[in-house]
């Protein structure tokens, strides 16, 4: 008896913490519902053929509502593709949320200070500027002149995006399962003055974290039951 109380208690251990593991995705998912261009986390459970619970992340690809902005820093993805963005360190890191700003050196950035694409310098007293579908960037001198092309938004995919891990602030890290960022040519995917939503599932992530709850809770009596047995073993053996 008490080998089997051993083995309910690392069971029952084991299965509360991997449901553990999965209410934080679905809680930092309800936590980025407003993030703009967040994909959601789908946390599959496996179980193992010793009575284990094993657990794999993967990311949700599909596309968010796109909403008007008339903001012409932003531009919204329709479609599959990410946006590569750099730090001031030179780390490389992929992103679907299009708020950007024009930094006082010109450059477009992400609003936490990634630089976008290879580095897109907007002039300092242009008109205006406009983002085109395909990422081309042009500027205005004035009102009635010929646009100047300055840049281009780069869009890359991967070969299995779902595996791309959560990276900082709302950027994806590319992973050997995901592949490595392939350069998407002769698309349309941009919308200018608009920005994608998050895809994150409200009502679906509520129940979602209602049902881990319930689960944990029932995970957790298991394991006083176990607990108990183990006790009383000890004490029949003495």
């Amino acid at each position: 008896m008490m080998f089997n109380a051993q083995a309910i208690v690392r069971k029952s251990i084991n299965n509360a913490t991997t449901q553990f593991d999965k209410l934080g995705y679905v809680g930092n998912d309800l936590a980025n519902y407003n993030t703009y261009g967040y994909k959601s986390v789908r946390f599959e459970q496996m179980l193992r053929e010793d009575g284990y619970i094993a657990g794999a992340q993967r990311t949700v690809c599909s596309q968010g509502s796109v909403r008007i902005t008339e903001n012409p820093y932003d531009v919204a993805i329709e479609g599959a593709g990410y946006i590569p963005v750099t730090s001031e360190d030179g780390e490389v890191q992929y992103t679907r949320d299009g708020s950007f700003v024009k930094g006082k050196d010109g450059y477009l950035y992400t609003k936490d200070g990634w630089l976008v694409g290879g580095g897109i310098k907007l002039p300092a007293n242009n008109y205006k500027f406009t983002i085109n579908p395909n990422g081309d960037v042009y500027t205005y001198d004035e009102a009635g002149s010929l646009p100047k092309r300055v840049g281009t938004i780069p869009l890359v995919g991967f070969a299995n995006p779902e595996r791309l891990e959560q990276g900082v602030n709302n950027k994806m890290v590319a992973t050997d399962d995901s592949g490595q960022p392939e350069l998407i040519s002769n698309h349309r995917s941009f919308r200018q003055n608009a920005i994608e939503t998050s895809n994150v599932n409200i009502y679906a992530s509520v129940n979602e974290m209602l049902r881990l709850n319930a689960s944990m809770i029932a995970s957790m009596r298991l394991l006083k039951v176990a607990d108990d047995m183990y006790n009383k073993g000890i004490n029949i053996r003495e």
